[in-house]
């Protein structure tokens, strides 16, 4: 069987064209004023959403593009100073010799239209490379809320182990240096803090795959996928205002997106199987009388509700494993059994669909999930072979979201949704709480990330949606901004700016910011 949904994309023409908006800043002196803010030495810090991230990767002209670098280049009519920003060694994006930073994604032609694709070619940045000089730009692609107070994540000897950041490690003023210290050695004037969003969402990115550690106050205990505990990020977040405030009193808070608002997770469909694929159309018939004596045996077992059913008039949602549901794999498979299946194949079904159901409209499936439903999974195919299953059974077995359930990390359900939100709300009460307590601005990311996956930004020439690759806002790894998305970003903090520090700094047009790239090959 073949892949069912593609996340290809025609675009128009003048998605990528610059559009002029009706605001244009004045170049004369003294126009611009900061107002009672001290905008001359602004240091940001947070994770991939300050350091530039895009597309799967950070590249130049992505760094070029952060919401940063965008206000210190605004911040600049108005008595800004130098801003400087680790930047990358090529716009491919990946690092050399760390495999798992792979290039940047871009939209390339192949026989279903435009797709994602990952540029070729061998990055030039070596991580230990260490580059000269403090930065302004003080963003760590994939780092939590504790990870900025922790020492030794710039050490270039602890990326094998995963105990350092190799992003850090490029501009950590020493291996045992704290993104925190370095920041607060500059002296900054204003600040702008978002970190946090890793804290939950590498956890759904996972697929909910690992742990929700609310409750273990030692985040040394934590995995990559785990959710932060709430208390942890309150402290660690208390630190990082209390000693930024110490140094300056101007400055801004960015809270947490509800990460599940984001094309990451609303792209896939919960139903993508559509009966007028003549691939899958053609099997429905079959795949019903294979599924009917398990759903006989669910019924059997008091567990209807699992059935697995393909309907031949409309989309038809693909098949799960909820690990949050009773592994019922051996009473599933005495039933087939006593039903009149022999005891090999009883066995290899009962495993199968111990834990599987048909995805609902509570579930959501990961971006990658798109490559793969539909897809024969080879390696649980030779799992089977090698249990002694017939070759052609065990193909019949091994349809990824069909006939082999969507593994854990291709779908977030409602319990897993639920545990992001309860820390999601638990972050966003303490951002929000230290910037009352500081006087200091807070950005509702929260809200605007929710306005626009509810009908779309409108600006000046055009409209802003969390729509894949279409919508503007997002780039192609369906959870950071395009450089549109993260200049609107800038807007958004400039007009704070604007009003609570009495200032007059102009606001960039968002037509001069690109959206998301077609190209074969890297700039």
């Amino acid at each position: 069987m073949k892949n069912y949904i593609k996340y290809s994309v025609v675009l128009a023409l003048g998605l990528l064209a610059c559009e002029p908006e009706l605001e244009n800043p004045i170049d004369e002196d003294d126009f611009y004023t900061s107002g009672t803010a001290d905008l001359s030495n602004f240091v940001a810090l947070g994770n991939s959403l300050t350091a530039g991230y895009a597309d799967g990767a950070l590249y130049i002209t992505g760094q070029q593009n952060s919401f940063p670098n965008i206000l210190a280049g605004q911040f600049a009519l108005a008595g800004g100073g130098e801003f400087t920003q680790p930047l990358m060694a090529d716009n491919l994006g990946g690092f050399s010799g760390l495999a798992t930073f792979p290039n940047r994604l871009v939209l390339s032609p192949g026989g279903d239209g435009l797709s994602p694709t990952r540029l070729g070619g061998t990055p030039a940045t070596d991580f230990t490379n260490v580059l000269s000089g403090s930065f302004n730009n003080m963003g760590v692609p994939g780092a939590k809320s504790f990870h900025l107070g922790l020492a030794g994540y710039g050490s270039a000897a602890g990326v094998s182990a995963g105990t350092a950041n190799p992003y850090f490690v490029r501009f950590a003023s020493s291996p045992d240096a704290t993104v925190i210290a370095d920041a607060v050695a500059q002296n900054p004037s204003f600040f702008t803090l978002w970190i946090g969003n890793n804290d939950i969402l590498s956890f759904a990115t996972s697929g909910g795959v690992g742990i929700d550690q609310t409750g273990n106050l030692d985040p040394a205990t934590y995995g990559s996928s785990d959710i932060t505990d709430p208390n942890v990020f309150a402290s660690v977040y208390n630190t990082y205002v209390s000693v930024l405030t110490g140094l300056t009193p101007d400055g801004i808070l960015v809270n947490i997106p509800d990460v599940t608002s984001i094309p990451y997770f609303t792209t896939v469909p919960f139903a993508p199987l559509n009966p007028a694929s003549p691939d899958f159309g053609a099997q429905i018939p079959t795949l019903n009388a294979t599924f009917a004596p398990i759903n006989q045996a669910f019924a059997f077992l008091g567990v209807p509700e699992r059935s697995i059913q393909f309907s031949a008039n409309a989309a038809s949602a693909v098949v799960i494993m909820d690990e949050s549901m009773p592994n019922i794999s051996q009473q599933l498979t005495q039933v087939l059994i006593g039903g009149g299946l022999d005891a090999g194949t009883a066995t290899v079904l009962g495993q199968q669909f111990g834990q599987a159901r048909q995805a609902n409209e509570n579930d959501l499936l990961v971006l990658p999930s798109s490559s793969i439903i539909g897809e024969p999974n080879a390696e649980y195919m030779q799992q089977l072979i090698a249990m002694g299953v017939p070759e052609q059974f065990a193909a019949q077995l091994s349809v990824n979201g069909i006939t082999y359930p969507l593994q854990d990390q291709y779908t977030l359900t409602a319990s897993e949704q639920e545990m992001v939100s309860t820390a999601q709300r638990a972050y966003n009460q303490t951002i929000a709480a230290l910037a009352a307590a500081n006087d200091l601005i807070l950005i509702d990311a929260e809200a605007i990330l929710n306005q626009l996956a509810d009908g779309g930004i409108s600006y000046d020439s055009g409209m802003l949606t969390s729509t894949f690759a279409t919508g503007g806002a997002f780039s192609l790894d369906g959870v950071h901004p395009t450089p549109r998305g993260y200049a609107y970003l800038a807007n958004e903090m400039i007009a704070a700016i604007n009003k609570k520090y009495e200032a007059n700094i102009p606001r960039v047009n968002l037509g001069d910011y690109n959206t998301i790239s077609v190209s074969a090959s890297a700039d």
